[in-house]
């Protein structure tokens, strides 16, 4: 009698679970956050330019999580941890979701750099572009500090070095993103870099991008924003 009761409460409690997850869900995340045992983490989506939360998942003991998620197409998410008392910068996992199923594995101590996202081909394609994005940050890190030494002691030809420096290191880097964002132009990555990147690059270049989209990503989240933009560029550049 004791067996087929718990046969009964296990067979209610996996219909249960069936029933909490979104029947219209499309990505399926699974994941570990090594070394933690107990804290909350938060499944985020930028909205009408606000994090909005999507998903919670309470952790108690298993750091494994399961999350099921719907997007109408590929999409930039956050993965936010909640250290409770403890604080911490390292709290926060940017990666490119897309219809499917995405495994994050991580660890508590550091949350972002020891991340590892598998099943996703844009945020694979994102991570391949920010691996030079990085140095061209550090370019900028190292600009940046000659510029503050420079302020303490002006220097007429040293300033206009650094500022020829500064516009060099830009312009290789919008030429690049454009050139990435061209060359994976089947991918909703390619407006995302647009919009995020070099939105304020010269106009022809976002046309290129935009007429280099596949119609299935010209008609994704990104697609359809990137040809507003583009649209709106040329309509203030007709009013001037």
């Amino acid at each position: 009698m004791k067996k087929i009761i718990l046969a009964l409460v296990a067979v209610v409690s996996l219909i249960a679970c069936k029933e909490d997850v979104n029947p219209d869900a499309n990505v399926h995340i699974t994941g570990n956050v090594k070394g933690l045992s107990q804290g909350k983490l938060y499944l985020q989506k930028i909205q009408d330019s606000t994090l909005v939360t999507i998903d919670s998942i309470t952790i108690n003991g298993d750091s494994k999580f399961e999350s099921h998620i719907e997007l109408e197409s590929p999409e930039m998410l956050y993965l936010f941890l909640d250290r409770g008392q403890t604080k911490s910068i390292d709290n926060s996992l940017p990666f490119f979701a897309e219809p499917g199923n995405i495994k994050i594995e991580t660890s508590l101590k550091h949350f972002f750099a020891d991340a590892k996202i598998t099943g996703s081909k844009n945020h694979d394609l994102w991570m391949k572009f920010d691996s030079l994005n990085s140095k061209f940050r550090d370019q900028n890190l190292v600009i940046m500090e000659k510029r503050l030494k420079n302020e303490l002691k002006p220097n007429p030809i040293t300033t206009d070095s650094i500022e020829k420096a500064y516009k060099n290191l830009l312009t290789r880097k919008y030429r690049y993103t454009a050139h990435f964002a061209v060359t994976n132009a089947n991918k909703e990555i390619a407006p995302y870099l647009a919009l995020s990147e070099i939105a304020d690059i010269n106009t022809i270049y976002l046309d290129t991008i935009q007429k280099s989209m596949t119609p299935e990503v010209a008609t994704s989240k990104y697609g359809k924003m990137l040809n507003e933009y583009v649209k709106e560029r040329k309509a203030l550049e007709v009013q001037k």
